[in-house]
Order: structure tokens, then C-alpha cells, then sequence
């Protein structure tokens, strides 16, 4: 018998000063998407960064915050492989998902319509925004965009508590009490 991993629950890189939100990344073994995620820094504007595992052997991410993730896009052109396995897996857990607030995706123009297309997957899927798109490893004006827009991002999205009631409004016509 083994013994189960244990998950993983803490951020990476903590945030600085006040938490406004989290990102979630995958960055495969060549680094792109770490580097480009470390380029950003986050931390400094409130933002708590966590990494999806690269292998199962790492454990699993668990993420009970709201974040917005940034994935690769695998496949090569090939949009039906466009989705790493490890950010599947990652999202197919429920209470992770519940979280998702939005996505970001790198791609490569090489593959044609199937740029980003792991961003247009979870987006579509999930019901999320797709936020932005860059090549590769981003320049220095996407990090920037990325950086600035992802604090804009959180400052102005309702917090949990403003969202479950809105949407008991919605459902019920009244508000909470």
C-alpha cells in the first residue's frame, strides 16, 4: 500500500503587504512560463503565485482563493492537445475550479489558429475570461500588461462574499439578511 501525497497548499511566492488574488501557472521543464511568471513580479502587487506541479509524484495542487491561471499551449498546431495534462488535472478537481477567475495562455504564432489555444479551451470550458495572450515567453510590455492588468483585475472583481450575494439576489429577488 502507498501512501497518499500530500497536497500542496501554499503558494510559491507569497504576496506582499495586502492579498488581492493568486495566480496559478504551469511551466513545463523548459521554464517559458516560469520565467515569464517571474518577470511579472507579482508578490509585489498583492498577488500570491502558485506552480501546478510538473510531476504527479510532486502532489497536487489544491488552491482555495480566487486566481487567474496562466498555461502553455502544447500540440504543436494540434488544438485537441493543446491542454497540458497536469493543468487538466489540476482544473478537473472541483473545489480548485471553483476558484478560476480567469486565464491567461502563451502560444506560439507558428501554430496558426491554435495560438493560445489552451487559454480559448479553459475560457470556453470553464466560463472564464481569457485575459490576454503572448508568445512564447512574453516581452517586456507583456509583463507588464500581464502585471498591471491581473492587479486591476482583482482590485475591481467582487470579493467571494460580494458574489454569493449577488447571486442569491439574482436567484431569489432579495437580499440577503
Amino acid at each position: 500500500m502507498t501512501t497518499p501525497l500530500a497536497s500542496i497548499t501554499r503558494p510559491e511566492a507569497p504576496a506582499e503587504g495586502t492579498r488581492i488574488g493568486a495566480v496559478v501557472y504551469f511551466s513545463s521543464a523548459s521554464g517559458n512560463t516560469a520565467r515569464f511568471i517571474a518577470g511579472c513580479a507579482l508578490p509585489a502587487e498583492g498577488i500570491a503565485v502558485y506552480r501546478i506541479p510538473l510531476r504527479p509524484t510532486e502532489g497536487a495542487l489544491e488552491v482555495r482563493e480566487p486566481y487567474v491561471i496562466v498555461v502553455p499551449t502544447y500540440g504543436g498546431g494540434d488544438a485537441t492537445k493543446a491542454l497540458p495534462p497536469q493543468v487538466r488535472r489540476f482544473l478537473n478537481d472541483r473545489a480548485n475550479r471553483r476558484f478560476l477567475r480567469g486565464v491567461i495562455a502563451s502560444g506560439n504564432t507558428n501554430f496558426g489558429d491554435a495560438y493560445c489555444a489552451a487559454g480559448d479551451i479553459i475560457a470556453r470550458r470553464c466560463h472564464v475570461p481569457f485575459l490576454y495572450g503572448f508568445e512564447l515567453t512574453g516581452t517586456p510590455e507583456d509583463r507588464r500588461a500581464v502585471r498591471v492588468g491581473l492587479r486591476d483585475f482583482f482590485r475591481s472583481a467582487p470579493t467571494e462574499s460580494k458574489r454569493q450575494e449577488s447571486t442569491h439576489k439574482e436567484t431569489t429577488g432579495r437580499e440577503n439578511t
